[in-house]
């Protein structure tokens, strides 16, 4: 697939002619290639955006769910060919990419009719002739960031709430996974999106991210990132004051308490530490274990460890697949050395896979390291690969301690057979959100986004749509002299 920059309803070649070849990070081998975008692109596309803006906010919330619904009806219906494309970009497997993919589907469907919802109130008033009504409105033309780890899910958090609430937009879809994004886009033009509503432009964060972050045109920025680019997204965004939304990255905690049933919460530690090759934000970092119950923990969790086996994700039964490029691979390598060098055990893994079958992609073992102590980077910083590192806790006060440590606050596991005990614990951990008892944090109908440095402004539910909108207070006064 070789694709092009898609503005103001046609697809078309980037003003400089640029373009990156795409490669299957299972392989090496080339998978397509993507127009990459410049300044000059931006301001194509946010042109192409305002111009669009007032008759798409015009329309009826009906119609514009209605576009909606057909555009996910395509997606559903274009499963197939987006997922294969989507693992020979990215690396995930065929069943992740269609649970993905999927998912996305899902919050077009949902948002669809949140537009429909979008109303006001009338509130309470100091004088009897007087009415106060509270509306909303499109906030005017978004800015949008999506990353390469889950590039058509998030494409639809923020693609879907946005149309829905009667904004147009222009997307930087990640350069390093553009092709499974654009099948996508071909499929809301097919629904029959207008020309200008959607503008989509590959590029790189320093580039098209920082030129959305300034635009004057640009009313509000949406975004999912690391912890450095939401910062300067943000420093960029100042100068006009723009709204943001910003899910950046976290260093999750998996808290596992005395009276856990250790099997269930080893399978779900693996899962979720190791799902995507960890390249997640709400992956397990750090796994936080009562002493009681840490050596039957850690027995189960190495046992499900080694049952993990790598391969490309296109292969019939494979469940895990290869990291994005060899940087992360660098990464998760630097901090498994570190772990192991302030006296951390390497339990399983720390390495890259033996055999002719990986020689060529960026693949990296499932790894385990345990006692890692608490200066580690592993403990420390967002590893965003399959690493896992373990500490031991003494008791639920200090598992509170360790897990709120950090400046980080997106997401947090807590696994207890005491249902009281797990919610006294969930409640006290400094995180947007909280599983206890689950290995997954986001649900379609609830907001999801960090405290602390792990973001701004929340995605999904309710929340999710009304970010998009500016609140108008009405004053009316009943009696008027003629």
């Amino acid at each position: 697939m070789d694709r092009k920059l898609f503005i103001d309803g046609r697809w078309q070649d980037a003003v400089n002619g640029d373009r990156l070849i795409i490669k299957d990070p299972a392989t090496g081998e080339q998978v397509g290639s993507s127009a990459i975008a410049s300044r000059a692109d931006v301001d194509r596309a946010v042109a192409a955006a305002g111009r669009a803006l007032a008759g798409w906010a015009g329309i009826h919330a009906d119609e514009r769910a209605r576009l909606l619904h057909r555009a996910a009806d395509l997606i559903a219906a274009r499963v197939d060919p987006i997922a294969e494309m989507l693992t020979r970009e990215q690396g995930k497997p065929i069943p992740d990419a269609k649970k993905e993919i999927l998912f996305g589907v899902e919050v077009f469907h949902y948002y669809a009719e949140e537009g429909r919802r979008l109303g006001g109130s009338i509130r309470p008033a100091s004088r009897p002739d007087i009415r106060n009504l509270v509306t909303t409105s499109p906030v005017g033309v978004v800015g949008g960031i999506v990353p390469w780890n889950y590039p058509v899910d998030l494409y639809a958090w923020k693609v879907a709430p946005v149309l829905a609430a009667g904004c147009t937009l222009v997307v930087k879809p990640p350069h390093e996974t553009p092709l499974a994004i654009g099948m996508v886009v071909q499929c809301l033009v097919d629904a029959g999106v207008p020309a200008g509503v959607v503008n989509d432009i590959p590029g790189t964060g320093p580039e098209v991210g920082a030129a959305l972050a300034e635009h004057p045109g640009i009313r509000m920025i949406t975004a999912t990132a690391s912890v450095p680019a939401g910062q300067s997204i943000m420093r960029a965004a100042a100068g006009t004051l723009k709204r943001l939304s910003l899910e950046l990255g976290g260093q999750c905690p998996f808290v596992v308490l005395d009276d856990a049933d250790p099997q269930e919460a080893a399978a779900a530690a693996a899962r979720r530490s190791f799902s995507n090759m960890g390249q997640i934000c709400i992956a397990v970092n750090r796994i936080l274990v009562a002493r009681g119950v840490h050596d039957r923990f850690v027995e189960a969790l190495v046992a499900e460890t080694a049952r993990i086996r790598l391969g490309h994700g296109v292969e019939p039964g494979v469940l895990y697949g290869p990291m994005l490029n060899d940087a992360g691979r660098k990464r998760v390598a630097n901090h498994v050395g570190d772990a192991v060098a302030r006296g951390g055990r390497l339990l399983i893994g720390g390495g890259r896979p033996k055999g002719e079958a990986y020689a060529n992609g960026f693949f990296f073992e499932p790894t385990l390291v345990d006692d890692v102590p608490d200066g580690a980077l592993a403990l420390t910083e967002e590893t965003f690969g399959p690493l896992a590192a373990i500490r031991i806790v003494d008791n639920d006060a200090e598992a509170i301690r360790v897990a709120n440590a950090l400046p980080f606050g997106l997401a947090a596991y807590v696994y207890s057979g005491d249902l009281g005990r797990a919610w006294t614990v969930a409640e006290a951990i400094e995180a947007g959100a909280v599983g206890v008892n689950v290995n997954d944090t986001s649900e379609l109908h609830a907001p999801f986004g960090g405290w602390k440095m792990s973001g701004v402004g929340r995605e999904l539910g309710p929340e999710g749509i009304l970010a998009f909108r500016e609140t108008k207070h009405l004053k009316l006064r009943l009696s008027v002299r003629g």
